[in-house]
């Protein structure tokens, strides 16, 4: 996790000697996990008008950024909420993801999802499987 954090505050750094601007959008407090032989993955999700995934799980931890449109999501016991393009939700180890999905049905949304998970780990998981 140490490694993740250097490199995003190197960009960071790069960023505002250029004349860019940093400022923080999403801060959440993450389990107490040893991440040693884990991997990080980042997954582009697309979702058509109304399209939505089953409820499901991660069995790591999931870090979400819509780029674009509305995303519905419901993560373990917080109610279901609808994230805007610039927006980020988190997912800890094994917690229902019970709604996500597109928020409009006439306009295309998308999400970046950064999966961290052992290595060799399924990264997703129908929600009755543990």
């Amino acid at each position: 996790m140490a490694g993740i954090a250097a490199a995003v505050a190197q960009v960071a750094n790069a960023q505002a000697r250029k004349g860019g601007s940093t400022k923080p959008v999403f801060a959440h407090d993450l389990p107490d996990l040893n991440l040693q032989g884990w991997a990080v993955t980042a997954v582009e999700v697309v979702y058509g008008p109304g399209e939505e995934s089953p409820s499901h799980r991660h069995p790591g931890i999931t870090v979400a950024y819509v780029l674009e449109g509305e995303i519905r999501s419901k993560v373990g016991d917080a109610p279901e909420k609808v994230y805007k393009a610039g927006e980020m939700f988190l997912e800890t180890p094994g917690q229902l993801h019970a709604v996500s999905g597109n928020a409009s049905n006439v306009r295309q949304a998308r999400l970046l999802a950064v999966l961290l998970a052992k290595k060799g780990e399924e990264l997703t998981t129908p929600a009755a499987a543990r």
